[in-house]
């Protein structure tokens, strides 16, 4: 039975602390907040309730794996989980307005053909057959095995292009998901459906690989569920199950350092005052770091061949994205048939992406309205809790602290929102903002970046580092870590880290 101390209470490392409990070993895990859950926050006022983080689950198979593997309780018996249906609605700068059924690849070819005109379905029904043949490709190096030095294949776009014939011209191949939706989807409502799938995972469509189709790919054919009582009831029946398995957690923790001894990690250092016993110090076999643990150690974690954290690292001005996040209370009850998620595009198109990822506001972003149809989220029937996000540049380049600001933007989300819902102003009694510099405060995520996934192609750039580092035992986990940002890539990380100090360097992934 070894020894192992946590970093962090998020979904990622819960998950890597559940199996290893399993599997016999001693889990502590140390959290510096009050809670557990990383960025599966709630937020609750006068019987309004929100989530503060995803708001969906997509790949719901990792969590009932983790359930399956930990318990007897499956995780239907632990949470109530519902498909949402439509999955999403989308509202065009042209006006028009589509529904997508959740987990119907024909019902969506219909939807689209019926919206947008004859042809526009089949067009996007054959990308996604290319994006499966993607999602094939990479599937396995890329999500359920551990990253390798060898990972040539992972530079590789994995998306089939297709090839674009051009008069007294090379033909060409669209590289990108900007040149996916311009060349191959043609149609300018499609592309901002493409494109707006990788803005809402922090990804520039103007340079992030064609390989990114595999992201409306996966949520097409899995489909989007919404668990009753928020993502934050999934977060609590992780935790539930953590204890279950005899993990200890320790709030109030801070670590302030790993502890290293005979050229390996032996230990974590906390910060005073940690409610962990009388000694800063904390001897283990194994550490699971589930925050950025550069500035943990005393020694560089990358060899030169690598991947390295995105976003520049430790130091400098963060370069990936954020949220802004508005939560209304609304009064008068949500109707009847009303769409669970709904996507106002922009009409900047990848102008929006320029903004974006220059660090500075867009004038009119893509913004998500999320109107769940939950009891619990709501005082009664006569009033609604509905919540508004968009992508934007993080706390850094942009200064998310200025009230003045946040309260300009918060104006621009409602204003864009209130073409999904009709007559949001009169409704609205209150509203509360988060920004990027809230996201920072409450999960320490520098800049309140939120990771993307990682992807295959683009010579790797969009890739996460390995879950093991050039400190013997010393593992990562969570977003920051291979298979990188995403509800569902963080329990894939939880797994792959459990295999590795489970069964070494015979592991071989996930099964």
């Amino acid at each position: 039975m070894a020894r192992i101390a946590v970093i962090g209470a998020g979904m990622g490392a819960m998950g890597a602390a559940a199996r290893l409990a399993v599997a016999g070993h001693r889990v502590t895990v140390y959290e510096r907040s009050a809670t557990y859950g990383g960025a599966l926050g709630r937020f609750e006022r006068d019987g309004f309730a929100y989530d503060t983080g995803p708001g969906l689950l997509h790949l719901p198979a990792v969590y009932r794996d983790l359930f399956v593997k930990t318990g007897r309780k499956p995780l239907e018996e632990c949470v109530r989980m519902t498909q949402v249906d439509p999955a999403s609605r989308h509202v065009f700068p042209d006006g028009t307005d589509v529904s997508l059924p959740n987990a119907s690849r024909a019902g969506v070819v219909a939807a689209l053909d019926a919206a947008l005109g004859a042809g526009a379905g089949a067009r996007w029904g054959d990308f996604l057959g290319r994006a499966r043949d993607a999602w094939d490709r990479s599937r396995r190096p890329l999500l359920e095995e551990p990253l390798r030095a060898d990972r040539q294949a992972l530079g590789r776009d994995p998306y089939p292009a297709v090839r674009q014939r051009r008069l007294l011209r090379a033909p060409r191949l669209a590289g990108t998901v900007a040149e996916v939706g311009a060349w191959e989807l043609a149609d300018p409502r499609l592309a901002a459906l493409l494109e707006g799938y990788a803005l809402s995972y922090g990804l520039d469509p103007r340079h992030a690989p064609a390989g990114a189709a595999l992201l409306p790919y996966m949520e097409q054919t899995f489909g989007s569920w919404y668990v009753q009582g928020g993502m934050r009831a999934l977060a609590h029946a992780v935790y539930e199950r953590c204890l279950e398995r005899r993990v200890e957690f320790v709030f109030h923790a801070e670590v302030t350092g790993i502890v290293e001894k005979d050229g390996r990690a032996a230990g974590v250092e906390l910060a005073p005052g940690a409610s962990a016993g009388p000694s800063p110090v904390v001897e283990a076999d194994h550490v699971v770091a589930g925050t950025a643990p550069a500035a943990l150690t005393g020694q560089e974690l990358w060899r030169d061949a690598d991947v390295r954290p995105q976003g520049g690292g430790g130091g400098g001005t963060p370069s990936v994205p954020g949220r802004f996040t508005v939560l209304l209370a609304l009064r008068g009850g949500r109707p009847r048939g009303t769409a669970h998620r709904t996507v106002v595009h922009s009409p900047a198109g990848v102008g929006e992406a320029a903004a974006v990822f220059s660090g500075r506001t867009a004038e009119r972003p893509t913004v998500t309205v999320l109107r769940p149809d939950d009891p619990t989220a709501r005082p009664d029937d006569g009033h609604e809790a509905v919540t508004v996000t968009a992508t934007v540049a993080p706390q850094g380049p942009v200064d998310w602290r200025d009230p003045g600001l946040r309260e300009r933007y918060a104006d621009v989300l409602v204003e864009v929102a209130g073409a999904a819902v009709p007559q949001l102003r009169e409704r609205l009694r209150w509203r509360e903002v988060r920004t990027p510099a809230d996201t920072a405060d409450r999960t320490g995520a520098r800049g309140g970046s939120v990771p993307a996934p990682s992807l295959a192609g683009a010579e790797g750039r969009l890739l996460h580092p390995a879950n093991t580092t050039r400190l013997p035992g010393l593992y990562l986990v969570g977003g920051e870590a291979h298979p990188g940002g995403g509800l569902a890539h963080a329990g894939m990380s939880g797994a792959l880290v459990a295999g590795l100090i489970v069964e070494g360097a015979d592991f071989r992934g996930s099964r």
